[in-house]
């Protein structure tokens, strides 16, 4: 919006509606992107010009970013809580720093627990389709100096049953009123076999993530994404032609798997529609 050429407020924040509605759009399962826009929209509807428009936004932009990062590193310190010393942690997807504005919700809870004297290790998940455990997490791991081993979705849970795993830390796109937690597609199994073979799982948000409009999981909408994804790896085609493709990006975990929510204002355990909505 910085770029908007217009002199007249009125049509500036109409198009800065239009943009944030647009980019809102894009990840409709995810609520932290919509909580910040609407922030935006706010800033550009009190504004009294466009100049003033422009700087505020701007203004708004660094504040989101600051207290962001500040924001997680509070959930990281409460989640390290959680992390004993020796243990080895599985995590799913990506939510780190590259995920957010420089710290990351299940990687910080990892980092805290680094920073504070602790040895640990981490197997992260591929996470097929899209690989963001292969590409983004184990390469962040690294550069921490954290130990970390990379699996497939499909070997989880061989680890979790083999005794190895002492917790499961993931992060999340959108959590109900009741506790339910929509993250990338594949957690909800984890989730499953973590209960089953009697290892904590452990969500990290922050309570912009929180939706207390919504009362349950069932009420997520999920994001359906290109068949492409599924039928290449990397621009390689691995599927035959036409073959039919389902594709949600992510699923559903619901309360009853999860152990504890993290967030940056404390840990919040059963019951939840309690605990979340006094958070």
């Amino acid at each position: 919006v910085q770029n908007i050429p217009t002199i007249n407020l009125n049509q500036f924040v109409a198009q800065v509606d239009y943009v944030a509605d647009f980019l809102a759009s894009t990840r409709p399962t995810a609520v932290n992107l919509a909580w910040a826009l609407n922030r935006m929209k706010q800033v550009a509807h009190k504004a009294g010009d466009v100049g003033q428009a422009k700087a505020l936004l701007l203004e708004e932009a660094h504040r989101i970013a600051s207290e962001d990062e500040e924001g997680n590193r509070r959930l990281g310190k409460f989640g390290a809580e959680l992390i004993g010393d020796g243990f080895t942690i599985m995590t799913h997807c990506n939510a780190g720093f590259l995920a957010t504005a420089g710290y990351g919700t299940a990687e910080g809870v990892m980092r805290a627990a680094v920073e504070q004297g602790k040895k640990i290790k981490v197997y992260a998940t591929e996470t097929r389709p899209l690989l963001q455990g292969a590409r983004l997490t184990a390469w962040e791991l690294m550069q921490d100096g954290i130990d970390v081993t990379l699996i497939t979705d499909s070997m989880t849970g061989r680890f979790l049953a083999s005794g190895a795993i002492n917790c499961v830390v993931v992060g999340a796109d959108r959590v109900t009123a009741n506790g339910d937690v929509a993250n990338k597609i594949g957690t909800y199994n984890i989730a499953v076999l973590a209960q089953e073979n009697g290892v904590p799982f452990y969500v990290a948000a922050p309570t912009s993530t929180i939706d207390l409009s919504l009362p349950s999981g069932d009420r997520i909408p999920i994001e359906e994404r290109s068949a492409g994804e599924v039928t290449h790896v990397q621009g390689v085609r691995i599927a035959p032609e036409g073959v039919k493709v389902a594709n949600p990006a992510f699923d559903v975990t619901p309360h009853c798997y999860v152990t504890a929510i993290i967030t940056e204002k404390g840990i919040a355990r059963e019951p939840y529609l309690e605990k979340l909505a006094k958070l």
